[in-house]
């Protein structure tokens, strides 16, 4: 793979709208990235193996829910910050960020968020770290855009629950310590528990045969008569404001993180344009050439200014569950429009594995459907913006 020379485009100077200690943090990440992720993701993307020896170093580095509060293990940042983060993981590799966003947006999220004390401190300082990897289980078989229709249940035996039933295309299953995992009480109430591994009747099946998020690991939870001790159930939250809070989280990040892959395939494409000689010149000098670069920096920096008000909103805690829909969903599109440009620009070189662009493109085509389809996102924003349900 070609040496990571990658120098993030900022067309309008919006890192002069970061503090200093949030570009400190952002070089922080990029250096490890460098370091320790570019020369390798691509060796694990073509074997579809998940390089684990990475998590200790992403835990120290405070990629693991750096919002939480110190007092539960993490860093106390802000979500500019965390975005900030995000971006740089998924500039590299989305798989990568998917591993982060999981284990922070929705493991250590509804924990803080919806977690009991005793919760809250036996798990959060060891997931904050890497100790304990976790992974989140809402999407079934048979219900994905429709969480609501869910069919795995729990009913009450005393002093536990019993849990049965299966979840499907979850990061970090095969090798998650704990899973948070959405399911049914008998008042056909969704609630939420925490299931350990070891649980007897608890499996996590590896999904095998993806084209895409290939350095990730996915699999399936399956609960057969799966013993929950009743103080791993989160106390308060009932109904689907709890995993539609956190999926919100996630989406959030993946806002940054998916801009990370368009700002990666244009510094390519910008940079193999000039070097790359055709009829006596460098490409970069022909205006079709110009015309993509063109428009997918403008592309690129109307995203970076969305994501960051968006980030101020955040730290306000005024912005609303549409308004990131929309960050995500447009940031996966655009995303996905550079890749194709950018591969268009290296030609036949576009699909090695010498440049990043082909797996991005691949790991792409996940991140613009899971969290919520580029179509769902849509229909949020008309029901926002009309105060009608296209949903039913």
């Amino acid at each position: 793979m070609e040496k990571d020379n990658y120098r993030h485009p900022d067309y309008y100077l919006v890192d002069e709208l970061l503090t200093e200690e949030q570009l400190l943090i952002r070089n922080t990440v990029r250096s490890f990235v460098k370091k320790e992720i570019s020369p390798i993701i691509e060796d694990y993307a073509q074997r579809a193996a998940f390089p684990s020896h990475l998590l200790q170093g992403m835990g120290q580095l405070g990629c693991f829910g750096p919002f939480v509060p110190a007092e539960y293990g993490g860093a106390g940042l802000d979500y500019i910050t965390y975005g900030i983060m995000m971006q740089e993981l998924e500039r590299c590799d989305s798989g990568i960020r998917s591993t982060a966003s999981v284990q922070g947006s929705l493991v250590m999220f509804p924990i803080y968020k919806f977690g009991s004390e005793e919760q809250k401190h036996k798990y959060l300082p060891k997931l904050a770290t890497g100790e304990l990897m976790g992974c989140f289980g809402l999407t079934e078989p048979d219900h994905g855009s429709n969480p609501a229709g869910m069919t795995t249940r729990f009913t009450d035996h005393g002093s536990h629950v019993v849990l049965n039933g299966a979840k499907m295309w979850i990061s970090n299953a095969p090798f998650a310590d704990i899973a948070v995992v959405w399911a049914k009480n008998e008042q056909n109430e969704i609630q939420g528990l925490i299931v350990e591994r070891g649980m007897e009747g608890f499996s996590t099946p590896e999904t095998h045969g993806k084209w895409s998020l290939r350095a990730s690991a996915t699999g399936e939870l399956v609960f057969d008569n799966v013993k929950v001790p009743k103080e791993n159930i989160f106390p308060t939250i009932k109904g689907l404001k709890g995993p539609l809070t956190c999926l919100s989280s996630a989406r959030y990040g993946i806002a940054w993180g998916a801009l990370g892959c368009a700002m990666d395939c244009y510094d390519t494409a910008l940079r193999y344009s000039l070097q790359r000689i055709q009829f006596g010149k460098p490409i970069a000098g022909f205006q079709l050439t110009q015309k993509k670069l063109a428009e997918m920096i403008t592309e690129i920096t109307k995203s970076q200014l969305l994501n960051w008000r968006l980030g101020v909103l955040r730290n306000e805690d005024r912005a609303t569950p549409a308004q990131i829909s929309m960050a995500k969903r447009n940031s996966c599109d655009i995303a996905l429009k550079v890749a194709r440009e950018a591969r268009q620009i290296l030609g036949g070189m576009g699909i090695t594995g010498e440049y990043s662009i082909m797996r991005h493109s691949m790991n792409l085509e996940s991140v613009v459907t899971y969290e919520g389809t580029h179509d769902i996102h849509l229909l949020i924003t008309g029901m926002d913006i009309t105060g009608i349900n296209a949903f039913s």
